[in-house]
Parts: structure tokens; sequence; C-alpha cells
């Protein structure tokens, strides 16, 4: 049995009866670019896959990366298994790529600096690495494109700007422009080369166009987007400019504009926001798309079809940036910026149907749109990706997709560049398994930590310090595939937002409201604590812990909490000062005595970094305890669930010689994380029971933070 047909209840097989007929496309693989280096390469060493394309047969997928100055290539012959076909060396550093055949067309930026750029066009055979030559660009390259024919090549030449120069504007000189090679023979006709002149063409910085992406339709016109003067220019395959216009501005409602860093509120404007489009793709000989990301003084947000005159066909406004939140994957550090940022755009046709393909950069994450009639795109599916998709390749004569995402954590110990495949094929949509889709109202949010099941069938989930500025109570109905959150209610004090306060534990009072265990960290003059909150969310009572535990305090408390016989039971993550080592405490409270308890858990103790709790849960005669370490991908080693008898918890009092308790080990998540398809994401957070014995685990997506933004959420049985 592969991971792929793993069976997981309720969340994991999200849609099956709903759309068991239907085709969808769902991740079947991943692969990290740092598996392309040879024996012997530093992999410590930055990576990035960038722009993405497919040979012919769709059995190899090549990749730019920059950082390295290579071409990665990946056998995705089967696609569930990809396999390293190693990196060549591009002498520089590329920008993109184009394939004909096996002929692979790479635009490499070898620039001395902004103001002497150079570039060059080199083509090889992907497959066995072989040269057939170059052409000298006269500039710094950007996007590459081939005719529908294979006949011409087209290349984006930006010459992009200094943005530390100056005031980091266009213009700078000197000025892009576009250049068209004949292709023969698999060799670009470097002596063909026609330069197009796209300068004089747009209101902004005429004089210093600096075109950003270009696509080629059926007719052999070649649409190019100039980011920075949005504008947007159609040419013959001779350079003759056919048309060009303003890309435009869009008013947009709804949003949240502020980088307060710490709450999603989705009620601000912006109105007259400029396009500045970055990637284009014709979806149609007279329609073409563009991904509005802005750079300078714009950014929409979202996407536009145009018609090849300039008229706008459709605008999403703010509705693509909606899809986005209720996924769980808006970027809120983003907020001022460019909001989820879509940058890249694919468009193919899969089973009769045609798609279009919207990335999300800072949301990490793909919007599918059936664009059947070009005025009224409906949107199908949000797939997840790896962080900071950057470009992306639809192979439809195998129903593959293919995501290559540039981000590589690997100098803050965090997840590697990575390319997720895709399959598009009958089945239900795995993905999301929690969305706010349908609630009353938009709600935002992210960054789920503790959990406890309500005696009403719902599941109720806190969010963690990421959303200070928002401390929410989340009702999820996890009857509803894929689960959803219809409420969140705010956490109050004093008739205000409660301020420092970073949940990660939740359990119910039996009265209708919530005991809420809060991570402290004295250096942030945030309290470890215990609060009580009412069924409306008000903080009704407040409990520090005593001052023996603070004087051992590490930062790592409270994770965790549930009750007991009217005995409040919280996690510990990791040790404090007074634990022996790879021991944790599982601390007691009880509200009529005000007393403190604790015993000592024994945890794993890790080969790298660390390893802790984040959960814990009652059921029946057991306590139930997600153990985790702070892994990533292929480094994870502990993402489990052990129980402890409740009979084993005899607390001693603070200070005194603590009983060790004896775990058992209950599941281990690593497989159930596997099965979609991605890398294993280390935050495991929350867990809850219902009374038949069935588990919900949810993970924590950090905000979207240096994450790819994939919450979790998914069930299974007890087998007791």
């Amino acid at each position: 049995m592969t991971l792929r047909t793993i069976c997981l209840t309720s969340a994991l097989a999200l849609t099956a009866s709903a759309a068991a007929a239907e085709m969808n496309f769902n991740r079947i693989a991943s692969f990290a670019t740092p598996d392309n280096m040879a024996d012997g390469e530093d992999r410590g060493r930055v990576t990035s896959a960038e722009i993405i394309y497919a040979t012919e047969d769709g059995n190899t997928l090549v990749y730019t990366d920059s950082p390295l100055g290579v071409i990665g290539r990946i056998d995705i012959t089967d696609p569930a298994m990809p396999k390293p076909l190693g990196n060549i060396d591009m002498g520089g550093e590329p920008t993109s790529v184009a394939i004909a055949g096996t002929t692979a067309f790479v635009g490499v930026n070898t620039s001395e600096s902004f103001t002497n750029p150079s570039g060059k066009l080199v083509v090889l055979d992907a497959l066995s690495g072989e040269l057939a030559g170059e052409c000298d660009l006269g500039g710094q390259p950007d996007s590459v494109a081939l005719s529908q024919d294979g006949s011409f090549v087209v290349i984006a030449i930006e010459n992009e700007r200094d943005e530390d120069l100056g005031d980091g504007r266009v213009g700078q000189m000197p000025a892009g422009y576009v250049t068209i090679l004949d292709v023969a023979d698999g060799m670009a006709q470097c002596d063909s080369m026609v330069t197009a002149d796209v300068t004089g063409l747009a209101e902004i910085a005429p004089e210093d166009p600096e075109p950003e992406f270009v696509d080629v339709n059926g007719l052999g016109e070649i649409v190019v987007t100039m980011q920075e003067n949005n504008h947007i220019v159609v040419l013959s395959k001779s350079g003759e400019v056919l048309s060009h216009f303003s890309a435009g501005a869009v008013d947009l409602q709804g949003i949240d504009a502020t980088d307060e860093r710490a709450a999603l509120l989705f009620t601000e404007s912006q109105p007259g926001r400029l396009r500045e489009p970055d990637s284009v793709q014709w979806i149609d000989d007279d329609h073409f798309a563009t991904a509005n990301e802005g750079d300078m003084d714009g950014g929409s947000r979202g996407f536009t079809i145009f018609a090849k005159d300039g008229t706008v066909a459709y605008e999403s406004g703010a509705d693509f940036e909606k899809a986005v939140i209720e996924v769980g994957h808006y970027p809120d550090k983003r907020s001022d910026a460019k909001g989820a940022e879509p940058e890249g755009l694919e468009f193919a046709t899969f089973d009769g149907t045609p798609y279009l393909f919207v990335m999300s950069e800072r949301g990490s994450v793909v919007g599918v749109y059936d664009v059947s009639d070009p005025a009224a795109p409906m949107l199908t599916q949000m797939l997840p990706s790896g962080i900071a998709p950057e470009g992306i390749v639809a192979i439809p004569q195998r129903n593959l997709l293919a995501t290559a995402n540039e981000e590589d954590l690997v100098e803050d110990g965090g997840v590697r560049s990575h390319v997720m495949v895709y399959d598009y094929a009958d089945g239900a949509a795995q993905y999301p398994t929690l969305t706010s889709q349908g609630a009353d109202e938009l709600i935002g949010w992210g960054a789920i930590s503790g959990m406890v099941a309500g005696d009403d069938g719902m599941i109720y989930a806190v969010n963690d310090s990421f959303y200070g500025f928002q401390p929410t109570i989340f009702t999820i109905d996890p009857s509803q595939t894929p689960a959803r959150i219809i409420k969140a209610l705010g956490v109050t004090r004093g008739g205000y937002t409660a301020q420092k306060l970073d949940m990660e534990g939740i359990t119910s009072d039996g009265q209708g409201g919530f005991w809420i265990a809060s991570e402290g960290r004295s250096d942030r003059l945030v309290p470890h604590a215990l609060y009580h909150v009412d069924a409306q969310g008000v903080i009704t009572d407040e409990i520090g812990l005593p001052a023996e535990l603070l004087a051992n305090e590490v930062r790592f408390g409270f994770e965790g909490i549930t009750m007991i016989d009217g005995t409040l039971w919280m996690a510990m993550q990791r040790e404090w000062g007074d634990d022996p080592k790879d021991h944790v405490k599982l601390l007691s409270y009880s509200p009529d005595t005000a007393e403190w308890g604790a015993v000592l858990y024994p945890k794993a103790s890790p080969e790298k970094g660390w390893t802790g709790l984040s959960e814990i849960t009652a059921h029946g005669d057991h306590v139930y305890i997600v153990e985790r370490d702070n892994q990533i991908g292929a480094a994870a080693v502990t993402k489990k669930i052990y129980r402890v008898s409740v009979a084993d918890l005899q607390p001693a009092a603070l200070g005194t010689v603590l009983p060790v308790v004896t775990k058992q080990e209950v599941r281990d998540l690593i497989p159930d994380l596997k099965a979609w398809g991605g890398y294993v994401v280390d935050k495991v957070e929350g867990m809850a029971i219902t009374d038949d014995g069935t588990v919900y685990v949810a993970t924590d997506n950090d905000g979207v933070d240096d994450s790819s933004g994939e919450t979790f959420f998914w069930s299974f049985k007890l087998n007791n």
C-alpha cells in the first residue's frame, strides 16, 4: 500500500461521498531540491526551485536554481516517486526555462551590475546535459517562452532596476526590451535575433520599460507584461507592436491593508490600486490572464483576464484573496504590502476543461479556476504548495501538474525548497482539510493550537500568540467535509480584546465555558497562566503559576489542558530548570482547593533539535498526549500520540520528588502527515477526542510565516 492510498477516516478522505466521481487535483509527491546535489556537495547551501518546465513526454521536470547557478532535473516517470537527475551548471544565474521536446532554452543572467547588464540564452539537451549552443542577449533576461509550434523563442530582457539606488524607482538605465530568435534544428538561431523596442509606450517611466513576463498564443502573438510600468504590450513574432495599454487599477474592498502583525481584520479598502502584473498566460488566442503581484506602487492582490485589445473581461478583485483567507493561508505579515501576492500563472486543458492556475507566492497556495467562460472563471480547488510557489507547469498529457517553490530555510534550520507534483484523477479533493468557507462572515484563521471536543458535536480550538491582538476560540463542525469553522469567538477581558495571551490549550469547564492554558514568556511580560472563560469569551478568572514553579522557569510552558474529575491537568512543552533530562512535568491544579501538583513524563531523547509535548486530552481511563520534535521534512522523527493511565496520575507536591508515569504509544502520526504528498510539517499541536473514541488532530501553520500555510485536520478511531 502506498502512502497515497492510506485510508484515514473523516477529513483525510475529505469529500469522498460528494465527489467520488469528480476529477480533482491532489498532491502525490514532493521533491527537495538538495536531493539534486552531487555526492560531496555542501547540502547546507541555499538552493531554490523557481521557474519550472517539463519535457514533451512529461517524464522530466527541469527547474531553475539561481542560488546554485544551475538547472535541476527530476525524473517523474513514476510521478509519485520523483528521482533526482542532478544539476547542470549554467555559468551564471538562470532566470527562466522553456523546453521543446527535450531541448531546453535557458535564460541566464551574467550581469556585472545593474548598470552593466548582460545575459545569454543557453540551449542544451535536458536529459543528457549536452550543450547545443549559446546566444548573447545583450542584457539581463527574465522570462523565456517558446511559440506553440516551436519555431521561435522570445525572451523578456528586463534590465531590472537597483532598488537601493536613489529612490529605487524606474527609470533607471539601461532600458529593457524583448528579443525574438528563430529556432531551427534544435538550436536558437543567434543571427536571427530581433529586438522589439517597447520604450515610449507606458505612462509610467516610458523611457525605461522593464519587460517581466512573456507568453505566446496559437497565432504566434506575444504578450508582454511590464510590471513596474503597469503596462501590457502585444507583439507580432516579428517584433511589431500590435497593441499596448495600461494594466489599469482596481478598487479593493474588504481587505486587510495594515501590518499589525497580530490580527486578521478584513475591513479596509484600497481605491485605485495599480495592478502591476507579473506573470501572464494566454488562455485562448484572444484572451490572456495576468497575476497582479505588484511591485512599486501597487499589486491588486488578484488576477485579471484581458482581451488582447485591452478590454477587461474579468477582474477577481479581492475574491482570490478571500479564497486564500478561508483556507487559512492568508499571510498577515504581508497585509500592508501585497497581501497574498499572486505571482505565477499556468493555463492548460485537462479532460476537456480549460483551467487557469493562480499561485499565491506569500500564501503558498494555488487557486484552480475553470475558465470555460473567460468572463466568468469558476474557482474549483485550492491546492497546497511548498513555501513561496514561483513557477508552475501543467502536463495535461499525463494528467499532472507541478509547482516550484523557491523558499529555502536551511539557514534557519527550516524546510528546504521543494518541487510539488499533483495528479488529476477521479476522486475527492484532499485539501483543504479545514476551511471557514460558508460561515456567516469572513473568518480569517491560522496558528491552530489547542483543541477540545464539545458535547454538541463541535470541536473548539484556539489560536496561539501569532495573532496576539486577536485571541480567538473557533467552533469547528467536523461532520462536514472539509471540516468547517462556523464561528469565531474573541476572548476578552474587561470589555476589551484580551492581551498578553499565548493560548496553547483549551478544555471545557462542564458549564458552557472553557479553561484555557496560556504559555508565558516572562521576558515579554506574558504570564504563564490558566484562564477561566465563559460562553461569551469573557475571562472570569486568572490563575498564575506558584512561585516555586516560576523559580525554575524556562520559556516553553503550557502546551495543553484537560480536566479529570474536576482537576485540571496541563502538559508542559519542555524541561524546566528543576526537571531531569528528557522529562517534563504534567501539572495538576484543583480550582476548588487551589492546590498544585505534578508528575514527570519521560519524553524521547532526540539526536537533533528538541522533543516536547504539545497537547493533553483525557478520554476514558487514560490521558492522551501529543509528543513531537521540532524537525521538519525528512528530518522529522517524533510526531506521536502516547497515552498514560489516569490511575498513574498521582501528583506529588511541587518541590518534592515527582513520580514518573509510564507511557504507551498509540499512533505514529508521520505516515498520516506524509499521506498528503508534501513534506512532514513540524507542528502537530491540537488534539480532541469525542466520547465515541474519535481522535481529531490538527497542525499549526505558524500564521503562514516561514511556513507553507498548510493546516492538516484529520481523524481516526482509537483501537480500544
